[in-house]
C-alpha cells in the first residue's frame, strides 16, 4: 500500500505573551492509502492542531508533512488550498454549513466553484445516499443536528476526496444519532475507497478504525493497529 500521509518530526509552538507554548513535539507517523485511522487523547493533547497541520490548514514550526505526494512545506497558501480542493474532504463537530444556503446548495456550491458539471445532480445523488433527498430545499436552521451532519457528510464526499479528515464528527450529537452518522460515514468511505482520519475522544469510535494514534501532552504515546469488530 502507498502512504497517502507522511508526518515526520512535526513540532508546533505558539507564542503567548513572553512564553512559548509547545502544542506538538516530535510527531511522526504514516497513513496508508485507503486506511481508517483515528487520533485520540484528552482535551488539550493537540489532536485538532495535528489534524489542521495534516490537512495544510496551518503550518508547523518544524518537521515535514507529505499529503497525497506533495510536500506541504514547499507549497504556498494558494497551492495548499488547491490541493485541499482536489484531494481533501472535511467534517467538523459544528457542521459548518452555510446558513443562507439550502441543503442541496451546501453540497453543490463547492462543486460549482470548482467548475464541476452537473453539480446539482451530483449533490442530489449524495443527499439521497445520506437519506435526505426529501429535505434538499431545507435550510440548516430547519434541520436537526443529525440531519445537518448528514448534509456535511454529503458535502465532504462531493469532490470524491482521496482523504477525509473528521474532527469530532459526533461531538454535538446524541448517542443514537451519532451512531447513525458514523455508520453512514464508514459506509460512504468504504464505497468511495477514501482514506479516513478521525479525531475523537470516543474510544468506541476509534476502535472501529484500523489504527489508533494516542496523544498526550502533545506527544505520541502509542500508535498501533486495532482489531476491527
Amino acid at each position: 500500500m502507498s502512504k497517502i500521509l507522511k508526518i515526520n518530526g512535526l513540532e508546533k509552538t505558539y507564542t503567548s505573551g513572553s512564553r512559548q507554548l509547545t502544542v506538538l513535539q516530535n510527531i511522526s507517523f504514516d497513513v496508508e492509502k485507503g486506511q481508517t485511522f483515528s487520533i485520540v487523547g484528552p482535551s488539550g493533547s493537540g489532536k485538532t492542531t495535528l489534524l489542521g497541520l495534516c490537512a495544510g490548514l496551518d503550518t508547523p514550526n518544524a518537521g515535514s508533512i507529505t499529503l497525497c505526494g506533495h510536500d506541504l512545506n514547499t507549497l504556498n497558501e494558494d497551492e495548499r488550498a488547491q490541493l485541499r480542493n482536489r484531494e481533501v474532504g472535511f467534517i467538523f463537530q459544528n457542521f459548518q454549513l452555510l446558513p443562507t444556503l439550502t441543503a442541496l446548495e451546501n453540497v453543490s456550491v463547492p462543486l460549482e466553484l470548482q467548475g464541476a458539471k452537473q453539480a446539482a445532480k451530483r449533490g442530489m445523488e449524495l443527499l439521497e445516499k445520506v437519506g435526505l433527498a426529501d429535505r434538499f430545499h431545507h435550510y440548516p436552521s430547519q434541520l436537526s443536528g443529525g440531519e445537518q451532519q448528514r448534509v456535511a457528510l454529503a458535502r465532504a464526499f462531493s469532490n470524491s476526496p482521496s482523504i477525509l479528515f473528521a474532527d469530532e464528527p459526533t461531538g454535538n450529537l446524541d448517542d443514537e444519532t451519532g451512531e447513525k452518522v458514523i455508520k453512514l460515514l464508514f459506509d460512504l468511505n468504504k464505497a468511495s475507497d477514501t482514506t479516513l482520519v478521525i479525531v475523537t475522544h470516543d474510544l468506541d469510535l476509534a476502535n472501529r478504525t484500523q489504527q489508533i494514534l494516542r496523544l498526550k501532552g502533545g506527544e505520541i504515546i502509542t500508535n498501533q493497529p486495532t482489531i476491527i469488530h
